[in-house]
């Protein structure tokens, strides 16, 4: 037990800022970091950069688009269609982990997806599901422990074999779907064309190009402490 202790006291620590930060992995392709390398246009955020070394930098040009900044959060609204795109499309063809710190405010609207290429977004259908679309397929999973339009940190999942699992406030869910094929992002909050767009708060974004425990459990670790 006290050696289980001392493992629970080690990862909190790092995910406070100790040893282990999303730098650290080899596998990190975008970090879009809490209340970190945001451009403001006012009270609004024109740049959220990428706190990776890929330089996959989020911003909007359209003043009217920009969505706005709510201590440290990125709040969206969907009326104004609000989101941040970068020029570069972020590139999962396998295994992969996304860790997201968000409270949506309405159900049927995208937290990640490309708005260049048709059929590729991370959807919150409703309170009770996630969709991952990628070439042209999809999966939808249902959440059997949680809300997801609530004030949560999610992590989701996809390993070698094409699984993929959702992590909601740290809890595996049951339901789990597998689904190959590239994910394209190139946008926080829309899909193409301008659609689905997001609304409520997104506070943290972590996309890493590998999946395993360990990570998994940084992740979650770390998301829990925003």
């Amino acid at each position: 037990m006290l050696a289980l202790k001392q493992a629970l006291s080690i990862v909190s620590t790092q995910a406070l800022g100790g040893s282990w930060q999303p730098s650290d992995e080899t596998g990190l392709e975008a970090w879009y970091k809490f209340n970190t390398g945001i451009t403001l246009n006012g009270s609004d955020v024109a740049r959220w950069a990428d706190s990776s070394s890929n330089s996959f930098d989020m911003a909007q040009a359209t003043a009217s688009k920009q969505p706005a900044y709510n201590s440290g959060a990125i709040d969206f609204d969907a009326s104004a269609t609000q989101s941040l795109q970068t020029a570069s499309d972020i590139l999962l063809s396998g295994a992969f982990t996304i860790g997201i710190k968000l409270f949506p405010a309405l159900n049927n609207v995208i937290v990640l997806g490309d708005n260049t290429i048709n059929n590729e977004f991370f959807k919150i259908t409703n309170s009770t599901q996630l969709r991952f679309k990628t070439d042209g397929s999809q999966v939808d999973i249902t959440v059997n422990d949680g809300d997801l339009k609530a004030d949560n940190y999610l992590v989701i999942t996809r390993n070698a074999s094409n699984l993929v699992t959702l992590y909601v406030n740290g809890v595996a869910q049951t339901d789990t779907e597998t689904l190959a094929g590239t994910a394209n992002i190139d946008a926080i909050g829309v899909r193409n064309p301008n659609t689905n767009a997001y609304d409520g708060t997104i506070s943290e974004i972590q996309i890493f190009e590998t999946e395993s425990t360990a990570l998994t459990a940084n992740v979650n670790t770390y998301l829990s402490n925003i």
